[in-house]
């Protein structure tokens, strides 16, 4: 389930919808979180915030990445986590705090929203 849909930034609610769907209907929130914590304690998925929505899974497997969200309308986009390398890097030669930003989203303006006037 979370291989088939790996780019669409599934919550758990969404993960039991998809897979309750797809079964005889016994099964609950529970059993998917259990499941979650399973497939993470063996290395199989990551899971991530993006904004200050629910969590989201991923698989491992998927090269790094970094979530950017926008602030005004929800888009999110991911990119390589190597992209943003000597930003982490800047930040620990100046301060020693080694940032850990791979659960987390950068959140900003999308292109689109950047490019709207804002009311003043």
């Amino acid at each position: 389930m979370i291989a088939e849909r790996h780019r669409d930034h599934l919550t758990a609610a969404d993960i039991l919808e998809a897979v309750a769907s797809k079964s005889d209907g016994d099964l609950d929130m529970a059993t998917v979180y259990r499941t979650l914590d399973v497939l993470e304690q063996s290395g199989a998925i990551k899971h991530g915030h993006i904004g200050h929505g629910p969590t989201v899974y991923h698989l491992t497997y998927e090269a790094d990445h970094q979530h950017l969200v926008c602030s005004s309308c929800g888009a999110t986009v991911s990119i390589p986590a190597r992209d943003i390398r000597s930003f982490i890097d800047t930040i620990t030669e100046q301060t020693g705090f080694i940032p850990q930003v791979e659960h987390f989203a950068l959140s900003g303006l999308c292109a689109d929203c950047a490019k709207r006037p804002t009311a003043e």
